[in-house]
């Protein structure tokens, strides 16, 4: 299958064109940090689509960063909104068979506020810029498979992390401040570790993606996530335990957010119904292998 990844240079991105490839799929990437158009840049997507002719399009690019969302809500919602619309047109255009559109279970925000895994019949409920603009590029999508009959498979991946991630996400942070921490002062800033979150290996979330392309149903959505809620206390704790020499965690208020969700966590039957796919890689050897990477990115700079 010849596949475009959009965003195909990130972190989720880099580890799907690898998996997609091993897989005999013949992959295209752009991404606008290697002279791709711009998710705002409408007649570049059509232009690009139109001189690509994928099969597939996995539409990974997006301001991924809630933080930054409470920053520029607008460009936020411009971005992942409008930008989702401008690469839906392209597709329909150039007569793509199937796209993927990644969500966030961000789009839940209040919802999990118990330790009841959410399903995909949930409200949506969101709280942050973010989760908003996720929220309303999803529409577009369900728009994109009803008004036109683009066949769009929607989903909604929970906290995915490992090798590769950088220090805008809690793990990647965590993990970052660890490996400095070893060979700085000891110390680790973090900020609210009573959050509980559904963790799964990004090599996991993307044989996800790959399986919901091949299997899943045009119009609809999946969770891909553990089933299960880790308190960021126990990720933290987990690499301060695998830390070469004695380090400890010390309370950055700075690093609070203006909400965050107590829980959440989702229930993923329905992809695995659809697919047979569930998650492989446990989180100690994902945090492990985390912990390898920005050490190595340490000893780098």
């Amino acid at each position: 299958m010849r596949a475009l990844i959009t965003g195909g240079v990130g972190f989720a991105g880099t580890h799907l064109a690898r998996h997609l490839e091993a897989s005999g799929d013949e992959v295209v990437l752009t991404d606008r940090l290697i002279d791709g158009p711009d998710l705002l840049d409408a007649e570049g997507w059509t232009r690009l689509l139109a001189d690509v002719r994928p099969e597939a399009v996995y539409h990974l690019a997006a301001q991924p960063s809630v933080a930054a969302s409470w920053e520029n809500p607008v460009l936020t919602l411009r971005v992942n909104t409008e930008g989702t619309l401008h690469v839906l047109l392209a597709c329909r255009d150039a007569g793509v068979r199937r796209v993927l559109m990644v969500s966030s279970s961000d789009v839940y925000g209040g919802a999990g506020s118990s330790d009841r895994a959410l399903t995909e019949t949930e409200p949506l409920r969101p709280v942050t810029p973010y989760a908003a603009s996720k929220a309303a590029a999803e529409q577009l999508a369900v728009q994109a498979w009803l008004g036109w009959g683009l066949e769009v498979v929607r989903v909604r991946p929970f906290n995915h992390i490992g090798p590769g991630q950088d220090d805008r996400f809690v793990a990647g942070a965590l993990a970052a401040r660890v490996a400095a921490a070893e060979r700085g002062n000891g110390e680790v800033a973090v900020g609210n570790l009573s959050a509980r979150r559904d963790f799964t290996d990004v090599r996991d979330v993307v044989r996800a993606y790959r399986s919901a392309v091949e299997h899943g149903e045009a119009g609809e959505v999946y969770h891909v996530c553990s089933g299960r809620a880790v308190a960021i206390a126990e990720l933290a704790e987990t690499m301060v335990g695998l830390a070469d020499r004695p380090v400890r965690l010390v309370t950055d208020p700075e690093l609070f957010r203006p909400v965050d969700v107590a829980v959440l966590v989702g229930d993923a039957s329905r992809l695995h119904h659809a697919t047979g796919w569930s998650p492989t890689i446990a989180l100690a050897q994902t945090l492990r292998e985390l912990l390898e990477d920005h050490r190595e990115r340490r000893d780098k700079a």
